[in-house]
């Protein structure tokens, strides 16, 4: 099957895991199939926050059969994420291993803020443009995000900590809907919501829409029981609750409208929005048809352009928002990015290498935001920024491995361990260590003549400089000879050579 123009997007979401697989056709994204897995993953975290062997071994089922499906895709074509059960697991890392090499593609767990991005994103595709300001709530297994925007561009983005299972499970233990229950849901859900008025006041929007799971179920039910379509009132949701409540029990429910598997989340996440329709004075929420997967799915393609890819821009704000040296850092991500580019050698395709040399270039912008804390020890400061800043766009992997480029920038190696056994991030750390001297006195350098190569395929890298260059840059040649030191330290090598 050819996937040249396929991109998918798997959502390990608290209760159910999807998959969209779409195909790009003259700029447009068009729906090629859709599965969708009860997995209940959110009911399966253990006193102790531990994913069970249960819950892990049915997500692992799920993404066997997602992953039989997109085998052969590239992987640049393909974004798997996971939400706020996986947020909260503790042994994550011990599911995530294994639930990667089932898919055959990498899982990335998205922070509330960038799931809440992915949503909007999501919705907004799928709606007719316009420029209404919009309301957006999606109530998950085990958060809610409320999102306001305008056209594609989301404003105003939180996360919250209440959702269908976890609702159902605390304020329905056993099943039981009664009255008190509702009541007490409600009120615990407001106090979590509540600081949601400040951001979300009804002057700063026209129309709500909800996405998704409870809601897109909660809609299903009232138009399959002849309340209007395309709408959800607050008195549809009173009149479902007392459905609910007259029928005690999810499996006593007789109603049209409501599927099996949801059924048991009902009651929580009928609570939790009807706390938004109070807390936020919605007298009317339109369902839409947009989801996580995809917003995960139009992130994809703008990440094929640099200059729609969110995180170019996430870059240049933190890079602003810390007084970095601008100029520097577009000297030092210039210099780095042409070593780096003479030296890349063996597989991958050139978007594979583009994209490196995007990261390379991400790095040398922000190599310097730690200065505003310590110059002596800005390269830690920066890297600590990086790890515990939540960046739209970004996973926390990314920003793992962006702090690890600044951290190494200078300085001794052996500090960083594990990454410097990949070959990818040697050749960035590197190109970035010598493009740092090569700007020392923070003006251009001069570059002609000299070029990076690998001596493959041995693990070191020669730095031809031209002859005369030692006499014309004594200082920098010092710094040159003392960073092949500091690399004799580890696996690989750099020797310097005259021609």
């Amino acid at each position: 099957m050819q996937t040249k123009n396929l991109f998918a997007a798997v959502d390990l979401g608290s209760n159910s895991f999807r998959l969209e697989i779409g195909r790009l056709e003259n700029g447009h994204l068009r729906r090629v199939q859709y599965l969708k897995e009860t997995v209940r993953q959110g009911n399966g975290l253990d006193a102790d926050r531990n994913l069970t062997d249960e819950a892990m071994q049915r997500g692992w089922a799920c993404l066997a059969r997602f992953g039989e499906r997109i085998a052969g895709f590239r992987p640049a074509h393909v974004r798997a994420v996971a939400t706020q059960t996986l947020r909260e697991a503790r042994n994550r890392d011990a599911f995530l291993a294994q639930a990667s090499k089932i898919l055959g593609f990498p899982i990335e767990v998205i922070a509330g803020r960038e799931e809440a991005r992915l949503i909007y994103l999501g919705v907004s595709h799928l709606l007719p443009d316009s420029q209404e300001r919009r309301l957006v709530v999606d109530i998950g297994g085990r958060s809610t995000e409320i999102i306001l925007g305008q056209a594609h561009l989301p404003q105003t983005l939180e996360s919250y900590r209440v959702g269908s299972v976890a609702w159902s499970m605390k304020y329905f233990p056993n099943g039981q809907w009664t009255t008190e229950s509702f009541k007490t849901a409600e009120i615990a859900a407001k106090a979590i919501l509540d600081e949601a008025l400040s951001h979300y006041p009804r002057s700063r929007w026209d129309q709500a829409y909800g996405s998704s799971g409870t809601i897109g179920a909660v809609a299903d039910a009232l138009q399959a029981n002849g309340w209007p379509t395309g709408a959800i009132m607050p008195e549809a949701l009173d009149w479902l609750k007392e459905k609910l409540i007259k029928a005690q029990r999810p499996e006593n429910l007789r109603l049209e409208g409501i599927k099996d598997d949801r059924r048991p989340v009902l009651g929580g996440g009928l609570a939790v929005l009807r706390a938004v329709f109070d807390l936020l004075q919605i007298e009317e929420m339109r369902p839409a048809q947009g989801a996580l997967r995809h917003g995960a799915l139009f992130d994809l393609i703008d990440r094929e352009n640099p200059t729609t890819d969110v995180r170019t821009r996430m870059i240049e704000w933190l890079a602003r928002h810390f007084g970095a040296d601008t100029a520097q850092a577009e000297r030092v991500a210039r210099t780095a990015m042409q070593l780096c580019e003479q030296a890349m050698t063996g597989p991958g395709t050139e978007q594979d290498k583009q994209r490196s040399l995007r990261k390379l270039q991400w790095a040398a912008q922000v190599h310097e935001i730690g200065m505003q804390i310590s110059h002596s020890d800005y390269h830690k400061h920066g890297a600590y920024i990086l790890e515990n800043t939540d960046l739209l766009g970004f996973t926390v992997d990314e920003l793992h491995r962006l702090g690890l480029l600044v951290l190494g920038h200078r300085g001794k190696l052996r500090k960083l361990e594990d990454p410097i056994d990949d070959p990818v991030f040697v050749l960035q750390l590197l190109a970035l260590r010598l493009a740092v001297i090569l700007c020392h006195a923070r003006r251009e350098p001069d570059l002609q003549g000299i070029q990076l190569q690998r001596d493959l395929p041995s693990t070191t890298y020669r730095l031809i400089l031209p002859m005369g260059w030692e006499n014309r840059y004594p200082q920098s040649m010092h710094l040159l000879r003392e960073e092949c030191i500091a690399w004799q330290k580890s696996p690989w090598r750099l020797n310097l050579r005259l021609a």
